[in-house]
This record gives C-alpha cells, sequence and structure tokens, in this order.
C-alpha cells in the first residue's frame, strides 16, 4: 500500500492508496480503476459481489463432479464372491476367486482375501478383479505372495465402489 504526503491541510491529508487493476496508476482504495482506465466512471463490482461469484462457481464445480462422480460408479455392484480353489507352488499361495456382477454396468471390484484361522491376526491381502460385465459371473487367479504354506480355506470380500 502507498500513501500520498504533503501538508497538513485537510485537502491534502494522508490518503491510503492501492494500484489502478488495468494499469498501477495509484487511486483510493474504495476505487479500482483510474480515470484513463474507466473514463466513464461506471462503478466496479463490490467485492461482496465478486467473491460471491467465486463460491458460487466454487459450489457448482463440486456440485457438478459429485453428479459425475455418482453416475461413474452407478450400476456397478453388489459382488458377491467365494474361493474357488486354493493350491500352493514353492510355498507361496495361489488363489481362484469366483466373483458376480449383480449390478446393471460394467465394472470392477477390490477384494479382500484373509484366513480365516488367524481369526483377524493376519494381514489379508487386497486383489483388483478384472472387468466385470453387469449381470455376470468370472473366476480368476491371483498369486498371493503374502500367504505362504499349505493350500487352506480362505475367505473373500469383494466391495461395491
Amino acid at each position: 500500500m502507498t500513501t500520498s504526503t504533503g501538508t497538513p491541510d485537510a485537502a491534502s491529508a494522508t490518503v491510503p492508496t492501492h494500484g489502478c487493476a488495468r494499469c498501477g496508476t495509484p487511486v483510493a482504495l474504495d476505487v479500482g480503476l483510474c480515470e484513463q482506465c474507466n473514463p466513464l466512471g461506471l462503478r466496479d463490482a463490490a467485492s461482496s459481489q465478486v467473491h460471491g461469484t467465486v463460491f458460487l462457481a466454487i459450489g457448482l464445480a463440486v456440485l457438478a463432479m459429485a453428479v459425475a462422480a455418482h453416475l461413474a460408479v452407478a450400476g456397478i455392484g453388489p459382488f458377491p464372491a467365494e474361493v474357488s480353489g486354493v493350491r500352493s507352488e514353492n510355498g507361496v499361495l495361489s488363489v481362484s476367486i469366483t466373483v458376480s456382477n449383480e449390478g446393471s454396468n460394467r465394472g470392477t471390484t477390490t477384494c479382500r482375501i484373509s484366513d480365516p484361522a488367524l481369526r483377524g491376526a493376519g494381514q489379508p491381502a487386497f486383489v483388483l478383479s478384472p472387468r466385470i460385465g453387469p449381470r455376470e459371473t468370472i473366476t480368476f487367479e491371483h498369486r498371493l505372495t503374502s500367504f505362504r504354506g499349505d493350500p487352506r480355506p480362505l475367505h473373500v470380500e469383494c466391495s461395491a465402489p
């Protein structure tokens, strides 16, 4: 902020200024544009109008993104799943998972595989399924590097987005 200096009389008292929004010429704080940039003396938009417009634009953008996100995942899932087979390859377990998409749109799901014998104490494995069409059932296999040992019963849960 700059100030003009002068004699102590009322006409030339210190007046706070800022630069013109277009050219930078010092103008009073309540003015946005200088005489050269606004020769007709048109009123500037109030700061509350500017801030209100920005707030409204942000609100509309968030609403549009929420609608787009909803449309992107609508009709996908639920995904009932079951472990259809477990085998051991050199001590590492491979699991076959059968998953159904009961929704009306094509999608993928994340499946959580756990060992029920550990009663929640072990680390689960998370597997992303291939794309599954509406009302379609697929079986896919995944190697579980975090599960070692002999084949044993495993539990799977696949969630919708």
